[in-house]
């Protein structure tokens, strides 16, 4: 089953989630993901029925509202993204700012809805106020009604009365994580770390996210982190202290864009780094931080 996405969110792990999911135990009793975005990590797991209940937590409170509404009360949100979508047609390029304008006023998932479906490559940005102020895709209209409904219920039927959603600050989600939990992460990279970045709400402190780990590796909690990377030979951040006792395993995402148009062959990778308590349960050989390519492995 191809994972369904509603939610169109430039970072998004849809891409890469066979690849991740090689690292998950066969069964959990809770993911957990602080750092959810579009939640595309704990559709898969739920597409593949991996874990008995899940935890999805961000602090952007719009997008957990809109995640919620999606699992919740599916046919309402089709229905309103369907009014929305409607009304554009013949104005699509005045009507998204008038959405998008009403949207950072009153927060409503179904306006939230429609201005990720409709904004530039699903690339979420804000201002310095925390307003939504992606520009418009002026060359689509969006994601059709009736596709838009099968995918939210598909996401619906996943994830209905299995679900728990927060919006809260990660160290607090730590604090209630138990060793019968898999916390998987996809936080701010360290490009972006310590400042503000129009990707993010927030940013992430990278020596209180290190102190944090170590209290979860105190609890013997399982956790996965998607950190750092690195384009051709340049590297983004630095590797997490060998004190965490992580092993890192590099995941190769594809050709740049920038450096397709540019003709060059620079290949992007990704960090996964899997803690100790993780890798202790797994029955399969770990690499040494070998390359893995999408291509290797198949959805389902």
């Amino acid at each position: 089953m191809k994972i369904p996405q509603p939610i169109p969110y430039q970072g998004s792990k849809r891409a890469l989630a066979s690849l991740i999911l090689k690292y998950f135990p066969v069964k959990i009793d809770r993911l957990i993901e602080p750092f959810a975005g579009s939640a595309a990590i704990t559709v898969a797991t739920a597409i593949r029925s991996r874990a008995s209940s899940y935890w999805i937590n961000d602090l952007n409170q719009p997008l957990i509202n809109l995640l919620e509404k999606i699992v919740k009360n599916p046919e309402t949100i089709a229905l309103e993204y369907e009014e929305i979508w409607q009304k554009q047609l013949g104005n699509e390029r005045e009507y998204y700012k008038e959405i998008r304008h009403r949207f950072n006023i009153n927060k409503k998932p179904k306006d939230f809805l429609y201005v990720l479906a409709r904004c530039v490559k699903g690339a979420v940005r804000y201002n310095s106020l925390g307003e939504f102020n992606q520009s418009p895709d002026n060359r689509r209209k969006g994601k059709l009604p009736k596709t838009m409904r099968k995918e939210i219920l598909q996401i619906s039927n996943l994830l209905k009365g299995k679900t728990k959603f927060t919006a809260l600050d990660y160290a607090k989600i730590f604090e209630e994580a138990t060793e019968n939990d898999l916390i998987y992460m996809d936080p701010p990279y360290q490009g972006t770390s310590n400042k503000k970045d129009s990707r993010y709400l927030a940013g992430l402190n990278l020596e209180e996210f290190i102190s944090n780990l170590e209290l979860l590796n105190h609890k013997n909690v399982s956790y996965l982190i998607s950190f750092d990377g690195k384009l051709g030979s340049k590297s983004y951040g630095r590797d997490l202290p060998k004190k965490l006792e992580l092993q890192k395993i590099m995941i190769e995402v594809g050709r740049s864009t920038t450096s397709t148009l540019l003709g060059q062959t620079d290949i992007t990778y990704e960090s996964l780094y899997l803690s100790k308590a993780l890798t202790e349960k797994l029955s399969i050989e770990l690499p040494k931080e070998v390359a893995l390519k999408p291509k290797q492995l198949q959805l389902l």
